[in-house]
This record gives C-alpha cells, structure tokens and sequence, in this order.
C-alpha cells in the first residue's frame, strides 16, 4: 500500500494518522511544460491497523510537511519546500509555505523563505488555490488517486481487480513551480514529515519511490523511515533478503536490484514527460504493478486495477474528496 500505513505494524508513524506520508508525484503541468507539479499526499482517511476512520483534522499543527530536491546527485536536499500549519478555534486551518535553499535545505526547513502565508486549507469539494508569485499552492481533502487491490494483497497476492482506495482520501499539498526552480538537471526528490516533540523536530515518515517503505525493510522499517536518501547504503543488505524470499532472486541479483531502489529518491526530469519509475510519477501510473513485478521477479505482474476515474484537467489535479 504505498506509504499507507508505514508504521509498525501496518500502524501510523508514532501513531498519528496525519504523519503519515502516503505518495510523492512529479509531473509537468500538461498545459505548460515549462512548471512543475509537485504533490505530496498524507494522513489517508482509513486506517487498516486498526481498520477504522481517522481524524477529520487534516494536518498536524505541531508538524513540518517537507519536499526535498537534490539537485547534484549526492543525495543531500540543495532545496526545500516546507509547509507548516495553523488551527483556529472554530477548527479551520491555513498553511504557511516556505523555500530553503543551499546548505540549509538539508536541515529542518521551518524558517526559510515564507512564499505563501495563510493559505486556506479545504475540507470540502472545493479546491481553493492560492496563487503567489510564479508558485500555486492547494493543500486540504481530495481523493486519494493511489490504486491498488490492497484485499488481495492479503489473500497471498491473489488480486481480484477490487480497488481498495476506489471510496478513500488523503490530504493533499500540491505545489505548482517553474522548472527552472528545479535546476536545469535532473534532480532526487523524497518528502518527509516531521513532529515537534519535546526534544525537538523527529522525522516520522519519508520516502521518494513507492510501495517500497511498507514492504522491504523489514524490522529495520522505524530506523528506515527517520532515515536520510545519503545514508541508504546502509539497507542494501536489508532489501536484497526482503527480495531473495519474496522474488526467488540470487543472492548477486537481488543486491543488484536493491541498488537500483536505494537511495529512496523520485528521480525527476522536467525537461521530459513523466512516467514512473523513468521519470517522476504521474497520478495515473501503475506503480503498484510495476513494484509488484520486480518484487516477485516476474511472477506477479499485476493487480487488475487501474487509475481513478474522478482526476481533474486542471490545478489541483486530484478529484475532490469522497463522502
């Protein structure tokens, strides 16, 4: 299930639905390749462990949304956009986007660059945007365009066709930027969410490719998800075991395929049309088959499930949330 529910157990990471990263999507603007569209999805409305609805509160206000690029390869941020947010008395909530470049964005970015400030958080069908600049920003409920046969999954891999997410939602934050606010390369982009404790900011969740997070690092997964991309070398060992039980693959081949996986970044071209795991992720690509079939080594190619049908044409792109 994508990141949903990346937490032990199937649970939430520390136990809060809303900290729970569940997809990263990169995707030119079909309309302008010359802007960007970055979607970070959260908090989904289900919880499988145990199965129940979730809070109605969107986003955590004791919390720090990242999107973090690389934009030279060594799998450190060289930018970030980060949104935090507010709740009001009567239950409303707005966002706060900030940009943190140069050695700073590999830090926790909650003083960078304010963009957009006070932004309206939707709860409802309606998808308000908040323009800023050469930035559009929406951030609220919308339906949740992940799909996946997620019963069959537990029915030993026996997919039926039935979409598990088909009625479900997620919170959304999606970003419109220029290209070239990515650089003129290609870039590594993974997103993080982040909990003020105590003791400070804690990472909960992150990840950049997906399904990848809920199935292979196994009882490493808490120390997998506080995490960073340039320190992934060090679940190489863990993923190849994940990929010798589950794929049948030789000890050579599945180290082999658990390089191609780590380090856990989206790798994104803007100059290029999207298609996981090519080139960034569009909302309508089967990531679910194509993780499948290289988790098996061919022998399950497919879930018999495929895109939503409620997508929008323009921003924000994802279809309003479900009753």
């Amino acid at each position: 299930m994508s990141h949903h529910a990346s937490g032990p157990n199937f649970g939430f990471p520390r136990g809060d639905a809303r900290l729970d990263m569940t997809d990263l999507y990169a995707f030119t603007n079909p309309g302008d390749a010359g802007k960007s569209i970055l979607v970070l999805n959260v908090h989904p409305s289900v919880a499988v462990n145990p199965p129940g609805l979730t809070t109605k509160e969107p986003f955590k206000p004791e919390a720090l949304y990242e999107i973090k690029i690389d934009t030279d390869g060594d799998a450190i941020a060289d930018l970030a956009y980060s949104v935090q947010f507010a709740s009001s008395e009567d239950g409303k909530q707005t966002a706060t986007l900030r940009r943190t470049q140069g050695a700073r964005a590999a830090a926790v970015c909650d003083d960078g660059e304010v963009l957009v400030e006070a932004a309206p958080v939707s709860v409802g069908r309606e998808a308000p945007v908040t323009r800023a600049g050469d930035c559009r920003l929406f951030c609220g409920w919308r339906s949740d365009p992940f799909f996946f046969d997620a019963n069959g999954l537990f029915n030993n891999m026996q997919f039926t066709g039935d979409d598990f997410f088909a009625d479900k939602n997620v919170c959304s934050i999606v970003l419109e930027v220029p290209n070239a606010a990515l650089g003129t390369n290609v870039v590594g982009l993974w997103a993080r969410t982040l909990a003020k404790t105590g003791e400070g900011w804690i990472q909960a969740d992150r990840g950049g490719r997906p399904m990848q997070a809920v199935f292979l690092p196994g009882e490493e997964r808490e120390a997998y998800l506080s995490g960073e991309p340039a320190d992934d070398d060090r679940f190489i060992g863990v993923f190849a075991h994940a990929l010798e039980h589950a794929g049948g693959y030789t000890p050579e081949d599945a180290v082999g395929v658990a390089r191609t996986l780590l380090p856990d970044m989206l790798s994104y071209d803007p100059r290029g049309p999207a298609r996981f795991p090519h080139n960034g992720r569009t909302l309508t690509d089967d990531v679910v088959d194509v993780f499948f079939s290289m988790l098996t080594n061919g022998k399950v190619t497919g879930d018999k499930v495929g895109p939503h049908g409620d997508l929008l044409d323009e921003f924000p792109y994802l279809g309003p949330p479900h009753e």
